[in-house]
């Protein structure tokens, strides 16, 4: 039958899956009925950006069945092979499309997970952009055997690689107990191959997102994931047609297919790869896709990973926990003189792991003690953050908080394993000394697990806390004598440059400007590159000619000028993956902000998605601005139209967890007292109106501000 005439044919069985599919919706629902997928500001993501068409009701989802079938024609044939299977994949989005036009949520109480949220979507910028995440592939099963399924799945884990599933392979990793979910990184997408759907449609809104590639750029998308999205796949015999379709999009895409299946099948060079020896795929896989991956050998008994990063530990399955709300807790970083440092210690203090009752909630403090001749107290607090990331990355191991509010837990499994207190110190030395190596010349790691002991040492580590604060207080910019760009976005936002300020962090929460100031001298030539802010133009809104200099120089051309406190005049662009969003509400006179934890509606009448989709890939868009939680309180905060003071509505999660801070900047601002208690949440209201009647009862300052526009 030959390569083409099976992906043709492939093509052709889900195209009539499809057309059958909408065709018995429309006579279900009726052609006005709505078509929404959950939680996204991009409609049938796969048909808006390939065909540039939105889909908002079932009558439209119908139409988009002529577009499709333009896609799958078979001549001319070296052209319409990879377009049959883009076609293929868009008519895979059809079918799933048709399960939500029924209900918003056809997977519960399912081993399958089915769409991904823009919120889910975005949560991958960082991760991606640090390479955390170095790539992702899509296992379409089953395996051989269920130990093999899990064996791979565990190899691209340990990797960091993100693992979709589809089909018998779930099964398979269901049997054998893996731990699935987007947390950790391996998906249980949909036991059919049209569940594919829900991974393009992914892709293309990566694109869209991060990208800012326009609707219906059909070849700036295929640019676009072929450069910047680093996927593949894996797709055990037998594959039957119409996943050989979706190879075909998949290759169109620059994602490559592995296979061992040799039925109608050639090889073709970093595209079509057979492999029969299912068990070398993931060298094979990565090498096809050109994935570098960095290895760190830690002398740990458990898999190190940041696909382990959002493993959760639940009490049942606990060994032990240190938490800082019950117990003396701490983690710190302190710089040393190296004659007082013996490199590679690990000392510990009182009982291991193994020395106290299964469930003990211990006492459990880490002092990570660092010297070299480059190393500078600023950059303590630097590799402490670093320090939630690290052990998070450890199978088995939950980590939260900072400081001397810590939690964390062992699992029986990694207790089981071999996993002891020691091991922590090894992480905590392996990844300092990789991570810093240019400053950090000797590490030496202290653990002490004595309750009456620990007293002391937190007392001690408070004292060195309450320092810095005091220190970071005195941080403004009007203090400092440089700002510092951060570009590592760029690897998925071309144009977007972050411009940070002591009082403006990143927009993805993840760098201060300590941060950034500590990566510019541990990388001169990285991502933090020093910008100058001798030439100041309008300090009300924070215009600086070098600044501008900077942002024109790092965007290659694309951005001409920034201000750093204005929403309204050329505000700072963002990436895709803030942490938060802030959009003008036109009937308080004030701003609402939304962040991507938040799935509900706001006074806006949108949702987060809808909201980030007025703004990221790098473009400016006046009266929207994507920024870190911290900024929120920050005196900076829309400076040059008020300040945070125009702030009318916050989710309610988000507004305790900045409760404190926001509190005391708008008391110093405004001589307020309780100004958290002024704002709106989805508690009171998420309508527009009845949010303006709120406000006039609590006398919000908002009301009493010049108008925005």
């Amino acid at each position: 039958m030959g390569l083409f005439e099976r992906v043709f044919r492939g093509s052709d069985e889900m195209f009539a899956k499809a057309e059958a599919d909408v065709n018995a919706l429309v006579a279900e629902l009726g052609a006005d009925a709505p078509m929404t997928m959950p939680e996204t500001a991009y409609f049938l993501a796969c048909v808006y950006a390939y065909l540039g068409k939105k889909v908002t009701t079932v009558g439209e989802l119908q139409a988009a069945l002529a577009d499709v079938k333009a896609m799958m024609l078979r001549e001319p044939r070296t052209h319409s092979i990879f377009s049959s299977g883009v076609g293929t994949a868009i008519a895979a989005e059809l079918i799933e499309a048709c399960k939500y036009a029924r209900t918003p949520t056809p997977y519960e109480g399912t081993a399958y997970h089915g769409h991904f949220t823009d919120a889910e979507v975005r949560e991958l910028g960082v991760p991606l952009v640090t390479r955390d995440i170095p790539g992702f592939v899509v296992m379409i099963g089953p395996a051989p055997s269920d130990e093999e399924a899990v064996e791979t799945i565990k190899g691209y884990q340990s990797r960091g690689i993100f693992v979709f599933l589809i089909g018998g392979i779930i099964e398979q990793a269901v049997r054998m107990g893996v731990s699935m979910g987007f947390p950790v990184r391996v998906v249980p997408v949909g036991e059919d191959i049209w569940a594919v759907g829900h991974v393009i449609s992914l892709v293309v809104r990566a694109s869209f997102i991060f990208g800012a590639i326009e609707p219906g750029d059909y070849d700036a998308f295929m640019d676009y994931s072929m450069d910047r999205i680093f996927a593949f796949v894996n797709a055990y015999a037998p594959v039957n047609d119409i996943t050989v379709a979706c190879g075909a999009g998949a290759i169109k895409m620059g994602f490559p297919v592995i296979t061992n299946d040799t039925n109608d099948m050639w090889a073709v060079p970093k595209s079509l790869i057979i492999h029969t020896d299912t068990k070398d795929w993931i060298e094979t896989s990565l090498e096809a896709r050109d994935i570098k991956i960095k290895v760190t050998n830690i002398d740990i008994p458990v898999a190190f990973s940041s696909a382990f990063e959002g493993e959760i530990i639940r009490k049942a399955d606990m060994q032990i926990e240190a938490d800082g709300s019950r117990v003396d807790c701490f983690e710190l970083v302190r710089s040393k003189e190296a004659h007082e440092i013996e490199d590679h210690a690990i000392l510990l203090d009182g009982p291991d792991f193994d020395e106290v009752p299964v469930g003990s909630k211990i006492s459990f403090t880490i002092t990570a003690e660092v010297a070299g001749k480059s190393m500078q107290s600023d950059f303590e607090p630097v590799m402490e953050r670093k320090i939630h990331n690290f052990f998070n990355c450890i199978e088995g191991i939950m980590h939260t908080g900072q400081r001397d509010m810590i939690r964390v837990r062992v699992s029986k499994a990694a207790f089981e394993a071999g996993f002891r207190a020691r091991h922590l110190g090894e992480v905590l030395y392996a990844k300092i000394k990789s991570e810093f190596d240019t400053v950090v010349d000797k590490c030496q790691v202290k653990i002490c697990t004595v309750a009456e002991k620990n007293k002391d040492l937190r007392a001690q580590a408070n004292e060195v806390f309450d320092a810095r604060d005091e220190r970071l207080k005195t941080l403004t910019d009007e203090s400092v004598e440089v700002f510092y760009t951060c570009i590592l976005c760029q690897a998925f936002s071309p144009s977007h440059v972050c411009i940070v300020t002591p009082e403006r962090l990143g927009l993805c929460g993840a760098v201060s400007w300590l941060d950034a100031k500590a990566t510019n001298e541990l990388d001169p030539n990285g991502p933090c590159q020093v910008v100058t802010k001798t030439r100041c133009l309008d300090e009300r809104i924070g215009r600086y000619e070098d600044v501008n200099e900077a942002v024109q120089q790092y965007s290659h051309g694309a951005l001409e000028q920034v201000t750093l406190y204005s929403i309204l005049e050329d505000p700072m662009t963002s990436c895709g993956c803030f942490e938060c969003i802030c959009g003008i509400e036109p009937f308080s006179n004030g701003v609402v902000i939304t962040n991507r934890e938040h799935a509900g509606m706001t006074p806006l009448g949108m949702t987060f998605s809808e909201m980030a989709s007025m703004t990221g890939g790098g473009v400016q868009t006046p009266g929207f601005m994507g920024h870190g939680k911290h900024f929120i309180y920050s005196k900076k905060f829309m400076k040059a139209e008020g300040g945070l003071g125009r702030i009318v509505w916050l989710p309610k999660a988000l507004k305790e967890q900045v409760r404190d801070r926001l509190n005391e900047s708008a008391k110093e601002l405004y001589g307020i007292d309780n100004f958290a208690d002024m704002i709106g949440d989805e508690t009171v209201t998420e309508d527009a109106e009845e949010l303006l009647n709120f406000l006039t009862e609590h006398n919000h300052p908002v009301l009493g501000m010049d108008p925005l526009l």
